[in-house]
This record gives structure tokens, C-alpha cells and sequence, in this order.
């Protein structure tokens, strides 16, 4: 019986689980937007939290707290820089959970997890991706026209 015992075990042992939830957690605050198994992202939601809690405080001892459980240095300037601002008048609340479906393998639910705020940079990386994608089909048709009119000049020769 699990009575009074809190928490997502999430089928791992003490050390696994930590290192699962803080590299989700460091993912998140890097990328704004994660997909996840939907239990993952019920557990990984208060850590995140506490993280901005920290960026909003923004003194040197939440930099260290932050330091010491993030995976990166690059996430703890994003989050102190970019994240928590975002959130200066807000007491919480501060991520979405969306489902999407489920997972290939076991059928496990899947889920987004984002931060509230994140539209705009997320659209630009969306529409960064969609330009670099039609830039490389347009080279991709030049070649092949190239090809067809190089075949063609050879058949007539």
C-alpha cells in the first residue's frame, strides 16, 4: 500500500528519476515546448515552477539554487534572462499541459508541456523552420531542372 507516500515514482529508481525530471526540466526552460508522456509532465510541472520562482527572485543564491539543478549554464541565463521576466506579475500558473494523443510503442497518453508566453518565440522558430525547408526544396526543383535539361542536351547530341 502507498498510503501517505506523495509522488511519480514514473517505473524508476531514485537516481533515474531525478536525472529524468531535471533533464525535462532544463529541456523546457531551454526550448519552451516539450513532448512528453503526460505522467511525465505531471511531475516535471512544480520543479518547473520552483525554477521560475527562482528567476523572478533573481539573487545570487537563487542562481545557485538554479545552478545546482539544472543541467546547463546556458538554461540558467535563459531562465533568469529571458523566462522569468515573463512571469513578474503572475503567482503561479505559469505552464500549459496539452494532450496529443498517444505514444507508438505502449499507447502511453503523450502531452505538450510549454510555458504560457512562449506563442511568439515559438512561431518564429515554426516560421524559421518552414522558410529554411522551402529554401531547400526550391534548390532541390533548380537541380532538378538542371538535370532534366543536361539529360536532355545529351539525347539530342
Amino acid at each position: 500500500m502507498r498510503h501517505r507516500n506523495a509522488g511519480f515514482k514514473l517505473g524508476r529508481n531514485t537516481s533515474h528519476r531525478r536525472a529524468l525530471l531535471r533533464n525535462l526540466v532544463t529541456s523546457i526552460i531551454i526550448e519552451d515546448r516539450v513532448e512528453t508522456t503526460i505522467a511525465k509532465a505531471k511531475a516535471v510541472r512544480p520543479l518547473v515552477e520552483k525554477m521560475i520562482t527562482l528567476g523572478k527572485k533573481g539573487d545570487l543564491h537563487s542562481r545557485r539554487q538554479a545552478l545546482a539543478f539544472l543541467m546547463t549554464d546556458v538554461s540558467v541565463t535563459r531562465l533568469f534572462e529571458i523566462v522569468a521576466p515573463r512571469y513578474g506579475d503572475r503567482q503561479g500558473g505559469y505552464l500549459r499541459i496539452v494532450k496529443t494523443g498517444f505514444q507508438k510503442g505502449d499507447g502511453a497518453e503523450k502531452a505538450f508541456i510549454e510555458l504560457l508566453g512562449a506563442e511568439k518565440e515559438l512561431d518564429s522558430k515554426r516560421q524559421k523552420s518552414a522558410d529554411a525547408k522551402a529554401k531547400k526544396r526550391e534548390e532541390l526543383e533548380k537541380q532538378l531542372e538542371e538535370a532534366k535539361k543536361s539529360e536532355a542536351s545529351e539525347e539530342a547530341a
